[in-house]
């Protein structure tokens, strides 16, 4: 399609501005959802493969329950034609008052009207598994486990 690159740079500013209310306790992650087209596709490293506005939504506050302690720093971003890189990390607080600390990355594909069509999370599960099993972190709060057989299908929709 190829959007205007200022355009798309304007959008993911205000994303990342998103982001940091929500680290900073300012909001929360349904916050998001005006930045995305009703068609989503969502991939999370969990959860699997989310599709449409309602279940991304839906998935964001079932996700997130009990996590209101982590935060995601932004990193920083790259935009190459409709494509956004989001570099950023996972941190969850540790009883002594440290952080256990994940990397993650997104990939998002601009639509056009300050929205994205997909979102790919990629974080390693396995590192943050043993960081909560180490760190000895609790929720915050009652949590969702995600589904037991998530769909795997990271294949992106034609747009």
């Amino acid at each position: 399609m190829g959007y205007p690159r200022a355009e798309i740079e304007a959008t993911v500013a205000r994303y990342v501005a998103v982001r940091h209310r929500i680290d900073a306790g300012n909001g929360g992650w349904r916050d998001l959802v005006p930045f995305f087209t009703d068609d989503v596709v969502f991939i999370d490293p969990a959860w699997g493969r989310v599709e449409g506005i309602e279940a991304f939504s839906r998935f964001l506050e079932e996700s997130m329950a009990g996590l209101d302690d982590w935060t995601f720093p932004v990193e920083f971003t790259a935009v190459v034609d409709d494509n956004v890189i989001v570099k950023w990390t996972e941190e969850i607080p540790k009883p002594d008052g440290t952080m256990a600390t994940q990397s993650g990355w997104s990939r998002l594909i601009y639509a056009g009207d300050g929205k994205f069509r997909y979102e790919e999370d990629v974080l390693n599960m396995a590192h943050v598994l043993e960081d909560i099993a180490s760190s000895g972190w609790q929720p915050t709060g009652p949590m969702h486990l995600p589904p037991k057989q998530p769909v795997r299908d990271w294949s992106i929709p034609e747009g």
